[in-house]
């Protein structure tokens, strides 16, 4: 069986080789993997950091390098701590080298209208 982060890291391998709309399936396929990845990670902060109060959420995120304040709410502080640690991953590093890979050969998941 293969895991989405050994899924991530084979669509980022076929990449570089592919081009148009072919790259174009590649992207959606990490992308939706990225974000399951990610939530993943979500789980798992909001489950870690559950007993804080917001005050200590906020110098946690803040303490991750993320900038953040007292305003927001604990989901988006959980987001936020969660995005930095899953962006320290090889599956979102090698997601994020192929997203920027393809923008420079046009390729986005994001239309131009």
């Amino acid at each position: 069986m293969t895991t989405n982060t050994q899924r991530i890291l084979d669509l980022a391998a076929a990449a570089p080789a592919s081009h148009g709309e072919d790259l174009l399936l590649l992207l959606r396929e990490a992308s939706e993997l990225y974000q399951q990845g990610l939530e993943g990670v979500r789980h798992t902060v909001a489950a870690r950091f559950a007993g804080l109060s917001t005050r200590d959420l906020v110098a946690a995120v803040n303490a991750a390098g993320m900038p953040c304040d007292a305003s927001q709410d604990r989901v988006e502080l959980l987001l936020l701590l969660a995005l930095t640690e899953w962006e320290k991953t090889p599956a979102a590093m090698a997601y994020s080298e192929m997203a920027e890979d393809a923008a420079r050969r046009g390729v986005s998941l994001i239309s131009e209208e």
